[in-house]
């Protein structure tokens, strides 16, 4: 994005702190569905990350319609924030 003087700016992002709470929550339960069912959760989970394909989630315990809560951007910022720090 170029501000008036044509030069490159840099577009920040933040996710308020009560948005992260909210994502692992839904994060957890929809790993302790996955896991419940016999799947390896944490494949699943980046399958669904990386493609939106909700297919990837299961049905059981509401997991599918839970993960649609999360913006897969956001979810980014988080987890690189996290993997980043101490």
């Amino acid at each position: 994005m170029a501000d008036a003087t044509g030069k490159d700016k840099t577009i920040t992002f933040t996710v308020p702190h009560e948005r992260e709470v909210e994502m692992k929550r839904i994060l957890r339960m929809v790993y302790d569905a996955l896991n419940e069912k016999g799947y390896n959760p944490i494949n699943q989970i980046v399958g669904y990350i990386l493609s939106e394909d909700p297919t990837y989630i299961t049905v059981h315990k509401n997991a599918r319609n839970l993960v649609r809560h999360i913006d897969r951007d956001e979810l980014m910022q988080v987890l690189v924030k996290s993997y980043l720090s101490d």
